[in-house]
């Protein structure tokens, strides 16, 4: 991504749900991200926020939270 595009880009969302909670592995129950993703967050590049959101999408995953329907 250029400089140029960088400046006008929108940030990335915030991934919370609303059901804020950090478990006892300091994950929230909600977002899935730690709590110093959630903590950092604000300060976070969009390319740091995309690379949260991979490990949100994967943690989320592993817990049994997502699935993939088959064939769609």
């Amino acid at each position: 991504m250029s400089t140029e595009s960088a400046i006008h880009e929108k940030p990335v969302r915030s991934p919370c749900v609303s059901i804020c909670a950090l478990d006892e592995g300091d994950l929230c129950v909600g977002c899935q991200r730690t709590g110093a993703e959630i903590a950092g967050w604000g300060r976070m590049s969009n390319d740091e926020r995309r690379a949260v959101l991979v490990l949100c999408e994967a943690r989320a995953r592993a817990g049994g939270m997502l699935f993939t329907v088959p064939g769609r």
